[in-house]
């Protein structure tokens, strides 16, 4: 006797075997891409304790025992305790200014509607869109015009209105998705609007907050084009700068287990403050669609 199937359960099986051949390519193009990230980064650790005979012979193998000497002829001869210092100066006052001005800008445009609102949103917006190398040249003569040539405080400086645009473009969208009930009930109980913000406003958005200072972190972290055109000084320059150093100096002294190793200790700090941070990232890139 034949059985009949009807047309809405066909479908539901053919929807079903979509989503489940999209889950399998989706699963295995994650795969290729953690691939493609953790290989590097297996490569390079392994390589920090290599000598140059191992690091050729067998990239992706064990090294023979572990030559500490890499990582203190990379600390110590190449200087990278210097350089990273210098980025942590750098980083950190870029990364504060930023998320401060971001912030209170951010606040002012999702939340109070004035004469040339859209406007000025929609010019931090159109920062998105320049690439920086566009920026270099003005960018060196404005910085030169100042006195802050080669100086870590004009870094900083174009640091944070390098980082602007993603932070109040971010932030504006997350602000105005939070209750306005609250921001009144504080007037009402007569607070300011400088203590609403920072004492109401700026915890709830804590999610997008974290997010947005982690993204800010590698991005400055990892900048080596306008240190290499603002910073001349060897004694002021970047992490980045310094690892393109040391790998200019491997080039001709063929030694290269040293700086694998100021690769490594480049990277540690990154993964360190990612490992930390995962969850929080997450939630605030999810939080203002949730809401």
């Amino acid at each position: 006797m034949a059985v009949s199937v009807s047309m809405p359960a066909v479908r539901t099986r053919s929807v079903r075997r979509e989503t489940r051949g999209f889950a399998v390519l989706a699963h295995v193009s994650l795969g290729l891409w953690a691939l493609a990230v953790i290989i590097p980064i297996v490569y390079t650790v392994l390589g920090s304790f290599k000598d140059n005979t191992e690091l050729f012979g067998a990239p992706l193998a064990l090294p023979g025992h572990l030559r500490w000497s890499n990582w203190a002829g990379a600390w110590e001869q190449a200087h990278i305790g210097r350089y990273m210092l210098n980025s942590l100066i750098v980083v950190t006052g870029g990364v504060a200014g930023t998320m401060l001005l971001g912030a209170m800008a951010a606040y002012v445009l999702a939340r109070f509607p004035f004469p040339g609102n859209r406007l000025v949103y929609y010019y931090f917006v159109l920062g998105l869109s320049i690439p920086g190398v566009v920026a270099l040249v003005p960018l060196f003569f404005v910085v030169q015009r100042l006195g802050l040539l080669d100086t870590h405080t004009g870094l900083i400086l174009v640091y944070i209105g390098q980082s602007l645009p993603f932070t109040v473009f971010f932030l504006a969208a997350f602000f105005k998705t939070l209750p306005g009930e609250i921001a009144e009930a504080a007037a009402m109980d007569g607070a300011s609007h400088t203590r609403t913000f920072f004492q109401i406003m700026m915890p709830m958005a804590k999610p997008a907050l974290v997010s947005v200072t982690i993204f800010n972190i590698l991005g400055q972290w990892n900048q080596y084009m306008f240190p290499l055109i603002l910073i001349q000084d060897p004694d002021k320059w970047m992490l980045t700068q310094g690892i393109a150093q040391i790998s200019t100096q491997a080039g001709y002294q063929a030694e290269w287990g040293p700086m694998f190793a100021a690769l490594t200790i480049s990277i540690l700090p990154v993964l360190v403050v990612y490992a930390i941070f995962q969850r929080q990232i997450q939630t605030g890139l999810t939080a203002g669609a949730v809401k």
